[in-house]
């Protein structure tokens, strides 16, 4: 969690969402990225998408059968979505998000048992820093 938070202060400082992601395969970190949708022009630019995106290239096979993905707020249902078509084990996240959390906030589509993967969630890491960074960030903005 550690790397997430610090991916999240690098979008912080690039005034992006402070999200940060970093995703392990086999108990090695094989990709860190930060949210980035609007230095890229791109909606999907999640900080969750990247990492998947650069593991993915890293390991030349989409799926990520071993990987855990540990971020900052939990993923939304595009990124959530995302996790399912790479068939990663499992989710961390930190903070909780109360208006657009797909892994048991508002939805909990990672653990729907009509669906053909489920994966394994933890929230709750580091919830208190993670959150904070956020509020923080909104705040200076309103």
């Amino acid at each position: 969690m550690e790397l997430a938070l610090e991916e999240a202060h690098r979008g912080a400082l690039e005034g992006e969402v402070p999200v940060g992601a970093a995703l392990l395969c086999a108990d090695q970190i094989v990709a860190t990225a930060h949210n980035r949708p609007i230095a890229l022009c791109d909606p999907t630019a999640h900080a969750e998408i990247l990492a998947l995106r650069e593991a993915a290239s890293k390991l030349g096979c989409y799926r990520l059968v071993d990987g855990v993905l540990v971020v900052t707020l939990e993923p939304c249902v595009m990124c959530v979505g995302a996790i399912l078509n790479a068939r990663l084990k499992g989710v961390v996240f930190g903070a909780r998000d109360e208006k657009a959390g797909a892994l048991g906030s508002v939805f909990d589509i990672g653990r729907d048992g009509r669906l053909n993967h489920r994966i394994e969630v933890r929230s709750g890491l580091y919830e208190e820093q993670c959150a904070a960074l956020l509020r923080e960030f909104f705040r200076v903005r309103r």
